[in-house]
């Protein structure tokens, strides 16, 4: 160990120890730093109080920090991806969802065996994540893959928290990630699997150092690459596991602490094992400080506070990555097939009357007949007045949604972009919420108009922060990551406040068509009447803008101003979407890419069928939720989400097989 890691390591242990001392002062009945520790001394009550409430808080806080930090430095060195956690490559939602389908379909199952089911779930999605990505561990590749892998997850997880509401609201609190503990009870069952995962990973230790040389070297050393890799994701996904079972998914340590130890100066695994398992409990008591610091009378997520805390560095990461890559350009830019553009109208515009057909004619519990569906239409005031706005508005929303994606695709020139992934979605939920939860007697109409603030607010910070880097898509989609994290966090602290309304919100929040009026569809239609001709107008202006700054400037377009201009409408589009019908992702990514496939890039071309595209995708949603579970009705936003994941992955693992060739 040199000096100066050595020093650095040596007041990280100081600061730590001074954490530990704050950590268990605090609490609902703390009398103050100083009065506790000379209350303590001299009070019974005030040492069983001690010994049997915070330091198993303590003690849990220090084992999940120190086992994420070193599950996210092993994942760093396995793919060798400076992001690389259980957070970002899915593990902690594959993990939550196995917990939560056991709990409501196989309880014994889970509380026997715990460890298995939230093993089995993080591996089921590190097993996801590696076969998409393939060889190719390009940080833009996997970390959007995780995304993905963790978006589809937290669907299934949604939409089982809304049908089995009852059985897992006990879940709730610690699906955000907390450090509470009644007892040792989960100390005793977290610390022999963490310390012996941790043993293991110092004892084998040089075989990670090994890796770092490259793989042709390690194997000339006499390395077994693939055990060696086998056994790092192994240790990882364990570690990753054993803290979810005891205290929720909580992320952004596993890329903190790692990037800390080696800013000390640490680079073999041995010390960084050690360095890690001090920072990462560290951050970990850090959080939980903050958390009861911001609210002493209520219990916090401290997941939600990790999230705060690590979205900034994950920003800073990326500027600090931006200046060593050039602009990856687009990921999922597919091989163009062009065809008749009228097979694909008339193809498309018969499935949208179809699905129009049969969601109408569809009461909820069982279908009309299709000869009484026009004697309905005129006589049944219930069928006019609920299900009519309904299918129309939910193909209005979705060809917003459709018209939102395709202006940010092509005006960034990045097919990440999309209002979800870029993190306005969840700028404008979190906005939302605050006027569902927060301000409850306010009108109506400020939900609208917050969602439509948080958007465009959180657009404004994405491009401030990414306009440097000429927004290259690693930038744009880790900030999309960092305030998807950061909004999640803020719904979390907001819900677990205002339980009462929970439900009410967790519907909004996974987008829903009920409820939709024609009230709605003034909204709907007015925007497309003002927005399509906009679109239109400058259809060929968009075509340019897509080959580039320097084409675009020589044949006269403004394109900062362009640019700028087409992003506040794309955010307006989604905003107003968000406003309608709540968080529902995907249609924006998956619209245009369906259409561009079909019909080539060209805008005048591309346009229409996104649009019809967009539309269909939402209906078709909408209607799957309705008959599936009828008369329970799953959000439209969790079935697009079923959807479209699939769809991404598949085209991730298309291209990466292209660019492994």
């Amino acid at each position: 160990m040199k000096v100066k890691p050595f020093i650095t390591f040596s007041l990280c242990l100081l600061v730590f120890v001074v954490l530990g001392l704050i950590h268990v002062s605090q609490g609902q009945a703390s009398t103050g730093f100083f009065n506790f520790w000379q209350e303590v001394w001299h009070d019974e009550q005030q040492m069983n109080f001690l010994l049997y409430g915070r330091l198993p808080r303590l003690a849990i806080g220090c084992l999940a920090g120190a086992a994420l930090a070193v599950a996210g430095m092993l994942l760093q060195t396995m793919t060798k991806n400076p992001l690389a956690s259980a957070s970002t490559l899915g593990i902690h939602a594959g993990a939550y969802f196995f917990v939560v389908a056991a709990t409501i379909f196989f309880p014994a199952l889970s509380g026997q065996f715990s460890i298995a089911v939230t093993m089995t779930g993080g591996i089921c999605a590190a097993l996801i994540v590696t076969f998409l990505v393939g060889k190719s561990f390009d940080p833009v590749r996997i970390a959007l893959t995780g995304l993905i892998v963790t978006m589809l997850f937290s669907s299934f997880t949604s939409a089982l928290k809304l049908l089995f509401e009852n059985e897992v609201s006990g879940l709730f609190l610690w699906g955000s990630g907390t450090l509470l503990q009644l007892d040792w009870s989960g100390t005793q069952f977290a610390a022999p699997w963490i310390i012996t995962t941790l043993i293991i990973a110092f004892l084998v230790a040089k075989r990670f150092d090994v890796l770092l040389l490259g793989e042709e070297v390690a194997v000339g050393l006499g390395q077994n690459v693939v055990a060696s890799k086998v056994l790092g994701w192994v240790l990882a996904i364990l570690l990753a596991s054993v803290t979810v079972t005891v205290v929720g998914p909580i992320g952004f340590v596993g890329i903190i602490a790692p990037h800390l130890v080696r800013l000390m100066g640490f680079r073999m695994h041995r010390t960084m094992i050690v360095a890690n398992i001090v920072v990462g409990a560290g951050l970990l008591l850090t959080a939980d400080i903050l958390v009861r610091m911001i609210s002493a009378t209520s219990e916090l997520p401290v997941g939600a506070m990790t999230a705060i805390i690590g979205a900034p560095w994950l920003v800073y990461l990326a500027l600090k990555m931006s200046k060593q890559a050039r602009a990856t350009g687009g990921v999922l830019e597919g091989r163009v097939r062009i065809h008749k553009r009228t097979v694909f109208y008339s193809v498309a515009s018969i499935v949208v009357v179809l699905m129009a057909v049969i969601s109408l004619s569809f009461g909820g519990t069982s279908f009309t007949a299709l000869k009484d569906l026009p004697k309905e239409l005129m006589y049944n005031t219930f069928v006019w007045d609920f299900r009519v706005p309904r299918v129309v508005v939910s193909f209005g929303i979705g060809m917003l949604m459709a018209a939102s994606g395709v202006l940010l695709q092509t005006v960034l020139r990045n097919s990440l972009a999309d209002a979800s992934v870029l993190g306005v979605t969840s700028g404008a939920s979190v906005m939302a919420m605050l006027f569902l939860l927060v301000f409850q007697q306010a009108s109506a109409i400020f939900v609208p108009l917050g969602a439509l603030l948080g958007a465009l607010l959180t657009m404004g910070l994405v491009l401030a922060v990414s306009a440097r880097s000429g927004f290259q898509p690693m930038i744009l989609l880790l900030m999309g990551v960092a305030i998807s994290a950061v909004g999640a966090a803020l719904i979390q602290i907001l819900l677990v406040r205002f339980n009462v309304h929970a439900s009410q919100a967790l519907t909004w929040l996974a987008g829903s068509t009920y409820g939709t009026s024609w009230h709605h569809l003034w909204i709907v239609g007015i925007t497309l009447a003002v927005v399509l001709p906009i679109i239109i107008y400058f259809a060929t202006t968009f075509d340019v803008l897509s080959f580039g700054d320097e084409l675009s400037t020589g044949l006269g377009v403004d394109t900062a101003r362009m640019r700028l201009a087409m992003i506040l409408l794309g955010v307006i589009l989604a905003a107003i979407s968000v406003s309608v019908v709540g968080a529902i992702s995907f249609i924006g990514l998956l619209a245009p890419h369906i259409a561009r496939q079909l019909i080539g890039p060209k805008m005048l071309r591309l346009l229409p069928l996104t649009l019809l595209v967009g539309g269909s995708l939402l209906l078709l949603a909408d209607l799957v939720g309705r008959v599936a579970l009828a008369p329970k009705e799953i959000p439209a936003g969790i079935i697009v989400s079923l959807i479209g994941a699939p769809y991404l992955l598949y085209l991730l693992k298309k291209t990466n097989e292209v660019t492994a060739k």
